[in-house]
């Protein structure tokens, strides 16, 4: 089932299929936080194929569509030419000028989302290498995508009002009021998780099939795009596996910030955009599987890997 309001969403997309071409199914799928997305199962004379319709329904991202349907657009044309298992664009509207809401639509990628503890370390080291391939994407002063912005700020960060170690995150605070160290800059997916990555196979088989979600691209430092997958994995499967992402990138022939510093700076920039419990990216994880993670669990897992940061960068 689907919600109601995509009449002329609908309307939009069957005109640009082929002339004998119709919607059969459309199917709502799980996981999103920012977006409504839906599976098209479309019927026509050469057989079946499948689409992938993003709408943004909630106020502030319909109010921020455009800058965002359009990026991702734009990463989905340029990624097209590269080893990143992207989806290939369709179409968009993003003013929402003949659909009932701002929407893009792409092809349909192999494989699931999995997020179980049970096989995490190999995947973590699928999705370690897959972002160094990501960075390596060569752009032109034409597609280079905007600067990273960071998504909080020393005067932003909401604190657990429970919390017995306060000191330690007024510590982490007061590392992300400095300025952002210099870096070297690279193409960032910039959400970078394994919400958002796609796996095909098992054992020996097992491979990234796709990565969704472009509409956050950025060009900044390496450093951010590995902070967010590590804090993602600290909080679906615990501190260890968060500490060990950076390794696991840097084994795969990647470069992080030469000082510690520089690098803890990231990494609580990242981890504190999370406080204080998780509960924007919990939302969709539990849809998918994962009920264990209540606010408790999160943000307890949140504060572990603020010390273990500590522990190791400072």
């Amino acid at each position: 089932m689907v919600a109601d309001g995509w009449d002329a969403t609908r309307a939009w997309v069957e005109k640009g299929l082929t002339e004998a071409e119709h919607i059969e199914d459309a199917v709502r799928l799980r996981g999103g936080w920012t977006s409504e997305m839906r599976r098209l199962d479309v019927c026509g004379p050469a057989g079946r194929r499948a689409l992938v319709l993003r709408s943004f329904v909630k106020p502030f991202f319909v109010r921020h569509a455009e800058g965002l349907l359009n990026r991702e657009a734009a990463v989905l044309r340029l990624l097209g030419g590269t080893d990143v298992p992207a989806a290939a664009l369709v179409a968009v509207d993003a003013t929402a000028q003949y659909c009932d809401h701002p929407s893009l639509l792409m092809s349909l990628l192999p494989g699931t989302v999995r997020l179980s503890d049970k096989g995490a370390d190999r995947r973590a080291e699928l999705l370690a290498r897959q972002l160094l391939r990501i960075h390596q994407v060569s752009v032109t002063a034409e597609t280079r995508p905007r600067a990273y912005q960071a998504w909080t700020s020393s005067e932003r960060v909401s604190l657990p009002e429970d919390t017995e170690r306060p000191e330690l995150w007024q510590w982490a605070v007061d590392v992300i009021r400095r300025e952002p160290p210099a870096h070297r800059a690279c193409f960032l997916h910039r959400d970078f998780h394994p919400g958002n990555v796609l796996f095909t196979g098992d054992g020996d088989g097992l491979r990234v099939s796709g990565v969704v979600d472009w509409v956050e691209t950025s060009w900044g430092p390496a450093d951010l795009d590995v902070a967010h997958c590590s804090t993602a994995l600290a909080l679906l499967h615990g501190v260890s596996a968060g500490m060990r992402f950076a390794d696991l990138y840097v084994a795969a022939g990647g470069t992080l910030a030469e000082d510690s510093a520089s690098h803890l700076y990231w990494r609580l920039l990242d981890a504190l955009a999370f406080a204080p419990e998780a509960e924007k990216v919990a939302v969709p994880w539990r849809e998918v599987g994962r009920a264990d993670l209540t606010p408790t669990l999160l943000t307890r897992r949140l504060e572990e890997y603020l010390q273990a940061l500590f522990a190791r960068c400072a």
